[in-house]
């Protein structure tokens, strides 16, 4: 399965980052242990998922809860800034009884700290074509929850375009 293909080969990087991080843990930049990170790159994988749930599932109020106060979606050249304004737009994907595309995360990435990770993966239409490329950041909170704070999806050429 290729997302936890990505997420193991994420983690089986850390120990020769590791080496070049200061030793001392705490400091910043200093890379906890490998087993810490997988963790995490766990937690981000399954909200991730949550997240594409919500949108299979019709649920606009549960995908709403996972967005940041201070949520920025890039849509094209107007980002769409906090809750409102995302739901603004994205409400509309979840009129309908089948939802209109669906991703999952092939790799996530987690950063030493364990506070910010970067999740990415294919976009497909609801015949299974993939027709884009997500990219969502996501901060962990106080409480241990995450939450997306920037997202963007990019088209994916057909084979042969330019």
């Amino acid at each position: 399965m290729p997302s936890r293909r990505h997420a193991l080969l994420a983690a089986a990087s850390l120990p020769a980052a590791a080496s070049a991080a200061p030793e001392t843990p705490g400091t910043p930049g200093a890379w906890p242990p490998a087993h810490e990170i997988q963790r995490r790159v766990a937690e981000v994988t399954a909200v991730e998922l949550r997240f594409a749930a919500r949108m299979a599932a019709r649920d606009a109020a549960g995908f709403r809860r996972l967005l940041a106060p201070d949520v920025i979606f890039a849509n094209g050249r107007q980002p769409l800034q906090g809750p409102d304004a995302v739901m603004a737009v994205w409400g509309r994907y979840f009129d309908g009884p089948q939802a209109p595309f669906a991703w999952k995360p092939d790799l996530v990435l987690v950063l030493p700290s364990g506070e910010l990770a970067q999740s990415s993966g294919p976009v497909s239409n609801p015949e299974g074509r993939v027709i884009a490329r997500f990219q969502s950041v996501w901060r962990r909170k106080a409480v241990g929850d995450w939450e997306i704070v920037f997202d963007q999806g990019a088209e994916v050429c057909a084979p042969g375009a330019t």
